[in-house]
């Protein structure tokens, strides 16, 4: 089969249905009490002036629109991907036995379709994921990528064990400043950073995407070969507030280095995600250099309010990206084609208690 992704296959294949919109759907109404939304204050900084570019591709083939969700964007990619040396691809890998919780191996076959015509350097797919990451690699298929990429050279990294890091400052449960350890491979400046994650909802952030992939993929625990084990993820699950926070402050750190992110939509997950939910067939890839802005039309997609995804708001307000529907070019479909409500988490209400006033010591989560 002929996977080649090219811009002009992309605008034929795309029609007199697809085109350029701007500004945003309605929010959809969520079936939920009302949670007090604190007033609004000025920040010192605030979301970018200028418009980002969001693909929105919706499709039967995972593979073809993670590629065609590339295509449509690469005048915005291939300007930073010229220069890189080498390309990291950031998987989600959850859980090492959940298929639907986890990265599939055909998003990051579509992301090398895009990749192979266009770069020529190393390719790495690293991924800390909160088990081992190898048995992620392993029963997710992930080697296949390897032999039927070539000449392209593409190897696998589990970054826990590999252990190179640099150290980063959040804030633990008690809101004392820590420092954790981040994967180094994700703020080399040599490298064009590609996040690869998928729509799902979560149990302490409502949802996961790029923004959440990236902050929590980074951290590292022990290597199986260390007598004193040490897990630095857990750090950021103090409280509902305190995740929020440390969040927008590690993709603070590694902002810099982003590249490009694909949100692989094609089965979504809602429910009692990151891992334990089940299938929603959105047929959607998402793709966008502005990692917030991908995001947002995400959560979109998703018939989710965007105010009740803290750390998304939070990056927006830090000036990491653009949360404004009427500031982004999305490409392809329209948002209001392709919405599909998502059930959530079953502890929702406690993860919308950020919104208010902090009147007690946040609950746990997740």
């Amino acid at each position: 089969m002929d996977h080649r992704c090219t811009r002009r296959v992309f605008l034929e294949t795309l029609g007199a249905t697809a085109g350029v919109t701007m500004g945003g759907s309605a929010l959809l109404a969520q079936q939920l009490p009302a949670v007090p939304v604190p007033a609004a204050g000025t920040a010192p900084s605030g979301p970018p002036a200028r418009q980002s570019a969001v693909s929105l591709i919706q499709g039967e083939n995972r593979r073809k629109i993670i590629c065609e969700s590339l295509v449509a964007i690469e005048d915005q990619i291939l300007p930073l991907l010229r220069t890189k040396k080498h390309v990291v691809i950031k998987p989600n890998v959850v859980s090492t036995q959940v298929q639907l919780a986890a990265t599939h191996v055909d998003a990051l076959h579509g992301i090398l379709d895009f990749l192979a015509p266009r770069f020529k350097g190393p390719v790495v797919i690293a991924e800390s994921s909160a088990g081992f990451t190898t048995e992620g690699f392993d029963n997710f298929g992930y080697q296949q990528v390897i032999s039927e990429h070539k000449p392209l050279p593409i190897s696998l990294v589990d970054l826990n064990e590999e252990g190179i890091y640099q150290t980063h400052t959040i804030l633990n449960g008690d809101l004392h400043a820590v420092p954790v350890r981040l994967a180094a491979r994700l703020l080399d400046p040599d490298a064009f950073i590609i996040c690869a994650c998928i729509l799902k909802t979560h149990n302490v952030t409502v949802a996961t995407l790029s923004l959440k992939n990236m902050a929590l993929g980074a951290p590292l625990h022990s290597a199986r070969r260390e007598s004193n084990p040490w897990h630095d993820k857990r750090l950021y699950h103090g409280g509902v507030r305190q995740t929020l926070v440390d969040i927008m402050l590690t993709c603070q750190r590694l902002h810099p280095f982003w590249g490009v992110t694909v949100i692989d939509g094609f089965e979504g997950m809602e429910g009692n995600g990151p891992s334990g939910g089940t299938a929603v067939p959105s047929r959607i890839a998402i793709s966008s250099i502005d990692y917030v802005a991908a995001d947002r039309v995400g959560i979109e997609a998703m018939g989710i309010d965007p105010a009740w995804v803290g750390h998304l708001q939070f990056c927006a307000q830090a000036g990491l990206g653009q949360n404004d529907l009427s500031k982004i070019d999305i490409r392809g479909a329209r948002i209001a084609d392709v919405v599909r409500k998502y059930r959530m988490h079953d502890d929702i209400e406690r993860e919308l208690k950020w919104l208010g006033p902090m009147l007690e010591v946040p609950e746990k989560l997740g």
